[in-house]
């Protein structure tokens, strides 16, 4: 019974130790025009502090109006330097060198999603309210279709998972296009889910519960051969 109850107290120890996952949203909302076939664009930057341990998740909630989504091209960079790529010119192919063009898109791009925002298929699928992975073409938003084809997803949202959150973030739109009319930035949500580092209590807890356990198992088992 004793013993019980010390692996029932170390158990415990050991989850008291294990803080919860935190959450950090943090919104631009102020509406602002993405000037029209200019790469100066706008940019956005997002101080983030008091997320301790290491990124599981990123999310980007982008609320745009208007414009040609084929023309548009956005990126978030980190506060150590790692650039996302999280739309780059969607629907630009070998076959339909100008992309979609849809007018705006209220979408999440979440790092743990798998359909890319790049070939969300004009017409088939709502940009409303919908989740999907970031483009990641690390390439000139300039290049032929072929290249955007061809061309590597890996500079998407999992790049920052295992990283530390805390800093300045730092988001940036354009608008690339000739005419499609003219864009708006009605928001952009950044929310960092981060998993903090078990507390020294907590380890402690669980390396006893489970010397404990062994021995016990090493015990009965001797005890089964005699």
């Amino acid at each position: 019974m004793k013993a019980k109850i010390l692996v029932l107290m170390l158990g415990l120890l050991a989850l008291k130790g294990w803080s919860q996952p935190m959450t950090g949203s943090f919104t631009n909302s102020a509406v602002s025009r993405i000037p029209v076939g200019s790469p100066v664009g706008l940019m956005e930057k997002f101080t983030v502090s008091s997320l301790s341990g290491s990124i599981s998740n990123v999310q980007v909630t982008l609320d745009i109006t208007g414009g040609f989504n084929g023309n548009l091209y956005a990126y978030l960079v980190n506060p150590v330097g790692q650039l996302v790529v999280l739309l780059n010119r969607p629907g630009v192919t070998g076959s339909n060198p100008f992309g979609y063009s849809d007018a705006g898109m209220n979408i999440t791009l979440d790092g743990l999603a798998v359909n890319n925002i790049h070939n969300y298929d004009s017409g088939s699928y709502s940009l409303r309210g919908t989740t999907w992975a970031a483009d990641g073409r690390n390439i000139d938003p300039e290049s032929a279709g072929s290249v955007f084809d061809a061309a590597s997803t890996a500079a998407n949202l999992s790049v920052y998972q295992n990283t530390a959150a805390n800093g300045v973030w730092t988001f940036f739109i354009a608008d690339l296009g000739a005419g499609g009319g003219t864009p708006n930035l009605n928001s952009v949500i950044l929310s960092i889910i981060t998993v903090p580092e078990p507390q020294s209590g907590a380890l402690l807890g669980s390396g006893l519960t489970i010397i404990w356990l062994m021995r016990k198992r090493n015990r009965g088992f001797f005890a089964e051969k005699k």
